[in-house]
């Protein structure tokens, strides 16, 4: 495990869920998934790099802690599917998609962060692996301002947010202090 790295906010930064919160809204996304798909048959998880890998991860372990069976868990890289390739100076960074198990009649529930154009992009992704029996799609923080009519099924902490405030997810993996922040302008 990576040295956590306390930090301290930026005045132009708002501290909207700490660790303890996260863990919270995990737990409970965990529970809403076994719900909602009546255990874990046919379930599988799908974490968008690299935030959601980190997510879905600790959702498989939430899972198996109240089911007691291991869903299987897979990688997605969306970097060629994004709609704003040709916009970006810089080359994209590929990295790995691991996905080893088959997706076809699958519940797949995509992992991310938050919802944005990310996830039409992972969509056209998985659809590339398989046929799933249904996409679902979990997020730590849902912050409004849809470009796309892309609603997450489950959903940590809604965060309503203005158009120039950034919402920054902070994960342990990283090195960082466990936290969703916004910062008003400026850079993510």
């Amino acid at each position: 495990m990576p040295e956590i790295r306390m930090t301290t906010r930026a005045a132009n930064e708002k501290l909207i869920m700490d660790a303890s919160e996260v863990t919270r809204a995990l737990t409970r996304i965990a529970h809403e998934i076994l719900e909602r798909n009546k255990g874990t048959h046919d379930l599988a998880l799908v974490g968008i790099r690299t935030g959601g890998v980190h997510l879905a991860h600790r959702l498989v372990k939430r899972i198996q802690d109240i089911e007691r069976v291991k869903v299987p868990i897979g990688e997605l890289d969306i970097t060629l599917y994004r709609d704003d390739l040709a916009l970006r100076k810089e080359q994209p960074i590929l990295k790995t998609t691991k996905v080893p198990f088959n997706i076809a009649d699958m519940k797949v529930v995509l992992v991310d962060e938050f919802t944005g154009r990310t996830i039409r992009a992972a969509m056209d992704g998985l659809m590339d692996l398989g046929r799933p029996a249904e996409i679902q799609l979990a997020v730590l923080v849902d912050r409004g301002h849809r470009q796309l009519p892309i609603k997450a099924t489950y959903i940590g902490k809604n965060i309503p947010t203005a158009g120039e405030e950034i919402v920054r997810v902070f994960l342990e993996e990283d090195g960082e202090e466990d936290r969703v922040v916004i910062r008003q302008g400026g850079t993510p």
